[in-house]
């Protein structure tokens, strides 16, 4: 895993500044307020501490006020944190490792380690593209529906907090919970979750800074100084993922 190892050793300096202090009395981090954000951002990074150059914590969208408002910045974040932790893990294995399964059932392979995660994915069929989107977006609708039982997350529930399956296995089909499937954290402390809340908003964020980086070192040859002679150059557009199919803006 030379390519992962080197790029953590070029971030490692840089990570001490996200190690999370101790957040004070908060059960719910629901962070509804100005003020709850600058505490949070206190704990999450204390040389940084509240940044808003665009001073988003004081809008209003869509008319719902400002807690609302806050409560969609504040999953939003969480949410890309968590989709960025996946795409840096994905693209490191995807840069190191061949699955050694067919990928089709009419038996082709994974593409080859030769191409850039990037044309790994445009080299896989279409079809197999769709299902991974209807997926992502079977679990947008559970999550904005807050699974049948949790309010929305701009109308008080606390942001990052995924619904349970628990009404989809009763009513449909057996299926596990994403977050803490077994049950292993039932008896964390609030003191424990909190902490864990903060970590994991510091590692969302060092990821999407990470995935980026990765991405801008592809396409842009010497863009990322410490990624040269690691990232394979790419020619297509990340932000058109089905461009090897069809595209209505090639």
């Amino acid at each position: 895993m030379k390519f992962s190892a080197i790029f953590l050793a070029s971030v490692l300096g840089g990570a001490a500044a996200f190690a999370p202090t101790q957040l004070t009395t908060k059960s719910s981090s629901i962070a509804s307020s100005k003020a709850d954000l600058e505490e949070l951002a206190i704990a999450a990074n204390p040389l940084v501490k509240f940044y808003d150059p665009l001073n988003l914590a004081e809008a209003d969208f869509w008319g719902r006020g400002n807690e609302a408002t806050i409560g969609f910045l504040r999953h939003a974040e969480i949410k890309h944190g968590r989709v960025a932790m996946a795409a840096f893990v994905g693209y490191c294995v995807h840069s190191n490792f061949h699955f050694p399964w067919a990928q089709t059932l009419a038996g082709d392979m994974p593409p080859s380690l030769e191409l850039s995660p990037e044309a790994q994915w445009d080299a896989i069929p279409g079809a197999a593209k769709w299902q991974i989107f209807t997926v992502i977006s079977a679990l947008e609708l559970w999550d904005e529906c807050g699974g049948g039982a949790l309010p929305h997350y701009m109308e008080g529930r606390k942001p990052g907090q995924y619904p349970s399956f628990e009404n989809f296995r009763n009513d449909v089909h057996p299926v596990l919970d994403l977050y803490d499937p077994f049950g292993f954290f039932k008896k964390m402390s609030d003191e424990q979750k909190e902490r864990r809340l903060v970590i994991e908003l510091n590692n969302g964020r060092l990821a999407m800074i990470g995935i980026m980086g990765f991405l801008a070192a592809d396409a842009v040859d010497g863009s990322v100084p410490a990624l040269n002679g690691i990232a394979k150059h790419y020619d297509g557009n990340v932000m058109i993922p089905f461009s090897d199919n069809f595209s209505y803006f090639s």
